[in-house]
């Protein structure tokens, strides 16, 4: 694992998913540092086959450190729920399936939490992978409930049904200002970037 802190001159960010990207550019512009994306490099992503985020974030960001010998930062992120013993969790996405359908995705969940306790949080991981021995992992959380039918088309994924504590709308009607203060992404970056100083 990294002991020290290392001034980094360019980063690739292991994701093809355009809202992750959107949310996690602001952040990393603050390392004043050079931003490529995987798809600059014509990289698909690797298969996620790991059983837990972080196992699936430095999967991603090894991956694509291997193909441009470049330092790379991944983001593997989820919904969990704990009356649905943790699920959707590492599948949030696969949920959604091939297609993306997160309103598919929702509907599950809705279906799946009849009459059974709503509170859920969001998970972020972020790893950053200089090389196989260089590696580092933070984590975000923030904890909420869920909510039916869905509120708000702004953000992406389950959004629209959770309800951050503390507030009284869904991540899909609060603004990016608010969001990009308070989420689970948020929080695990402002961890990296304690990190780097």
């Amino acid at each position: 694992m990294v002991k020290n802190k290392k001034k980094i001159n360019s980063i690739v960010i292991a994701s093809h998913n355009s809202g992750k990207i959107k949310e996690m550019i602001p952040f990393i512009k603050k390392l004043n540092t050079k931003i490529y994306l995987a798809k600059d490099f014509k990289l698909k992503e690797p298969k996620e086959d790991g059983s837990n985020f972080v196992e699936n974030a430095l999967k991603k960001s090894r991956y694509v450190h291997n193909k441009t010998k470049k330092i790379s930062i991944a983001d593997d992120s989820g919904l969990v729920i704990p009356s649905l013993k943790g699920k959707p969790g590492i599948f949030s996405a696969r949920w959604a399936g091939e297609k993306k359908d997160f309103n598919q995705a929702m509907k599950k969940v809705h279906n799946m939490l009849y009459k059974k306790k709503t509170n859920a949080y969001y998970i972020s991981v972020l790893a950053v992978s200089w090389s196989k021995k260089k590696e580092k992992v933070f984590v975000g959380k923030i904890f909420g409930s869920i909510i039916w039918p869905p509120k708000g088309n702004l953000g992406f994924g389950y959004d629209p049904i959770f309800i951050p504590g503390g507030y009284d709308k869904t991540f899909g009607e609060l603004s990016n200002k608010i969001k990009n203060k308070i989420s689970h992404r948020v929080i695990a970056f402002k961890k990296l970037l304690n990190f780097f100083g």
